[in-house]
């Protein structure tokens, strides 16, 4: 739900990321640019609260901007799936306080953290452990 409480997003087969009015039940808004299905998704909060976050069978983490209806960044690395995305509370170098990372889970059994402001760095990235692992395909940031 996002921050205003009456909206929703959702990723869909069809590869897109979809906002919908709750009350009226329309689309608000479509965005187009994954190349496969959209598993995962997630409305921004605090400084980055209109923005969506997309994780796709095509292998990429995407960040969408929902007042300009475009894409802000593809984020490129992973080898398999993207089922989980999360805006992550850490912040890197910020005197203000902002959060500018983000994270991504995958099949390929790495999450992946972004640094949104550096466009398309990848910070750093927790590997799994082959035999114990089948993938990433959810966490939580607390």
């Amino acid at each position: 739900i996002g921050g205003n409480g009456y909206t929703i997003c959702s990723g869909s087969d069809d590869h897109t990321v979809r906002i919908w009015d709750i009350e009226t039940t329309k689309q608000f808004n479509l965005f187009n640019g994954h190349e496969n299905v959209v598993s995962s998704v997630k409305y921004g909060s605090n400084e980055l609260v209109n923005t969506i976050l997309s994780g796709s069978d095509d292998k990429s983490v995407r960040l969408w901007d929902i007042r300009s209806d475009q894409q802000i960044q593809v984020l490129n690395g992973h080898t398999n799936t993207v089922y989980a995305v999360e805006y992550s509370p850490f912040v890197i170098n910020d005197s203000i306080g902002n959060s500018n990372v983000i994270c991504s889970g995958s099949v390929d059994n790495t999450i992946r953290f972004w640094d949104i402001r550096s466009n398309k760095n990848e910070l750093y990235m927790i590997q799994g452990n082959e035999k114990e692992d089948d993938g990433i395909l959810c966490f939580k940031c607390i």
